[in-house]
């Protein structure tokens, strides 16, 4: 299968398809209702670079992608999130996922970047699997923080 598989940058008339594939996780996670962004906003956040993203593709069509985007580290300089990692459900367990994570990881050498860095979900143990494979190191300390704002009531108001 992996010598069917293209590792390659997105462009911008991907951004449909890997919607397609972030619904895909949503669901996968039971979260659906927290997917929000629209293709339009995705395709408008490419072009505004405020995210990178490179595609796996078997015979034309995109199986898998690698959403990612440069982070600071006051304590190690500049890095790599890694946002999602995503292979449709039924490509899975082909090297997809390997190819990816390698091509970031070249990446991020290329790009004298000193830390690739993601989340994984505590439930999900085929990616807790795959992460330990590849010799990640998976940190229980750090407690996971964020902020919701919810555009459409702030924008009521004016």
């Amino acid at each position: 299968m992996k010598d069917e598989v293209e590792i390659r940058k997105a462009f911008n008339d991907d951004m449909p398809a890997i919607w397609k594939l972030i619904r895909e996780l949503a669901i996968y996670e039971k979260a659906e209702e927290e997917h929000s962004c629209s293709v339009d906003q995705l395709t408008n956040d490419f072009i505004n670079e405020r995210f990178q993203c490179t595609v796996a593709t078997s015979y034309g069509t995109i199986v898998g992608m690698a959403l990612y985007y440069y982070s600071y580290s006051t304590w190690k300089g500049k890095c790599v999130y890694l946002e999602d990692l995503i292979i449709s459900k039924q490509y899975r367990n082909k090297g997809i996922g390997s190819a990816l994570l390698e091509n970031l990881i070249d990446i991020a050498k290329i790009n004298y970047c000193h830390r690739l860095s993601w989340q994984v979900l505590d439930w999900n143990q085929p990616a807790i699997q795959f992460y330990n494979k590849w010799k990640a190191e998976l940190d229980s300390e750090w407690i996971n923080c964020k902020m919701r704002f919810n555009y459409e009531e702030i924008n009521e108001g004016i």
